[in-house]
C-alpha cells in the first residue's frame, strides 16, 4: 500500500527499508552529537574567559552587584 499525502512520518518510515531508516537515525545522532560538542566547547571558552576576567580583577563581588542594583531600584522608585 503506497504512502498517501498527509501520512505521518511513522507511516512513511514503515515503507522504507530498515537500512535507510537506520542511516537517517545515525545521521541525526551524529548531528546532535556535533551540536552538543560545539556547545560544550563554547561553554568551556565562556567559563575560561570569566575565570581570566576574575584573575585580572575585571569582576565584581556579589555584594558589589547587590549594592549597585539596590541603588538602581531606589533611583527608579523615587521617579515614580
Amino acid at each position: 500500500m503506497p504512502c498517501e499525502r498527509g501520512s505521518s512520518p511513522q507511516q512513511k518510515a514503515a515503507h522504507r527499508p530498515a537500512s535507510q531508516v537506520l542511516r537517517e537515525l545515525m545521521r541525526e545522532y551524529i548531528r546532535r552529537e556535533e551540536e552538543k560538542q560545539a556547545y560544550d566547547t563554547y561553554l568551556a571558552q565562556k567559563v575560561e574567559k570569566g575565570r581570566q576576567d576574575i584573575r585580572a580583577g575585571k569582576s565584581l563581588s556579589n555584594d558589589e552587584v547587590e549594592a549597585q542594583f539596590a541603588a538602581r531600584r531606589a533611583k527608579l522608585a523615587g521617579k515614580t
